[in-house]
């Protein structure tokens, strides 16, 4: 299955959600939310702020893979 790049990421601080490109081989580790300009790092146990707070999580991790 060919992974998605693009995730709707909902900030968890105002609800603002925004559609964002994930890099193909890489964590994100901050996002700034656009709305509240919030700085959202992954929650415990996530490896990206992709699969914390998007609706898809990050390429690596749909291809069965560590991300970092």
């Amino acid at each position: 299955m060919k992974p998605k790049f693009t995730s709707e990421v909902t900030c968890p601080k105002c609800g603002h959600r925004e559609t964002e490109t994930m890099p193909e081989d890489a964590c994100q580790y901050f996002y700034e939310c656009k709305n509240c300009k919030a700085m959202l790092k992954p929650r415990h146990g996530d490896c990206c702020v992709f699969c914390s707070y998007g609706d898809t999580p990050c390429p690596p991790v749909q291809r069965g893979q560590s991300c970092c």
